[in-house]
């Protein structure tokens, strides 16, 4: 684990409860997350602390000793198989796009059937084919799950980021609370910076304003790369 790593923990022993909190989506209170009482349980603040605010090798570092195994060699691809047909299935006719790129899954959520003109709430009607999502990722735990919120060029450049950091944020504590190990999640908020449509038509511009949920295989190589068992450096910008 890095200095700084190390150095934040310390800070924020004493608060790690409250960073582990989600938003209850049926109720908008804060709770800490099932996942996350496991966690502390098990493992303690600084394991914790180090699920939340790291990257993908923190994440890594947390999961060593969690029960998560790791996936070596020519059985990521069979899992990942096995993921995408069950996300395809679960997901059809939900508006929610499935897109495979190697051994990663992409989860595109367009933001008009997620959330409301300016909100980061996942809508109601929107969170049964959420729950679908969530159980396979539950099945199926040997995997990172990284929350990217993306916007259109509509509005201000802070604007835009704050409301990509939020949505990739509610759609991660969603997940948490019903159940996928927050060791697993990472959130980040790109705003507008990140189009995959032009923002000169109207149907572009709803193309851009969406939530990734990108599905990426836990292997031995991140274990072996883990902050303490190798040094290997973590993505930054990521929040854990």
């Amino acid at each position: 684990m890095s200095f700084r790593t190390r150095a934040v923990i310390i800070a924020t022993a004493a608060s790690f409860t409250l960073a582990a909190c989600v938003t209850d989506p049926n109720t908008g209170q804060q709770t800490l997350s099932r996942p996350a009482a496991t966690a502390a349980a098990g493992a303690g603040a600084g394991a914790l602390l180090g699920a939340l605010l790291g990257g993908r090798n923190n994440r890594a570092e947390v999961l060593i000793g969690s029960g998560i195994g790791a996936l070596a060699g020519g059985a990521i691809g069979g899992y990942m198989d096995k993921q995408e047909r069950e996300l395809r299935a679960r997901t059809a006719g939900s508006g929610i796009e499935v897109q495979r790129d190697g051994n990663e899954i992409n989860l595109r959520l367009p933001s008009g059937i997620t959330f409301d003109f300016n909100s980061s709430a996942v809508k109601p009607q929107f969170r049964p084919a959420l729950d679908q999502v969530t159980q396979t990722l539950a099945s199926y735990q040997s995997t990172f799950v990284d929350v990217l919120g993306h916007t259109d060029s509509v509005g201000t450049v802070q604007v835009n980021q704050r409301l990509s950091e939020q949505r990739a944020a509610a759609v991660a504590d969603y997940l948490s609370y019903q159940g996928v190990a927050r060791q697993r999640i990472a959130t980040r908020g790109f705003g507008k910076t990140m189009p995959i449509a032009s923002n000169d038509t109207e149907d572009g511009r709803a193309q851009n304003r969406r939530v990734e949920i990108r599905i990426s295989p836990v292997t031995e190589q991140d274990m072996g790369n883990a902050p303490g068992y190798g040094g290997a450096q973590q993505r930054p910008g990521y929040r854990d």
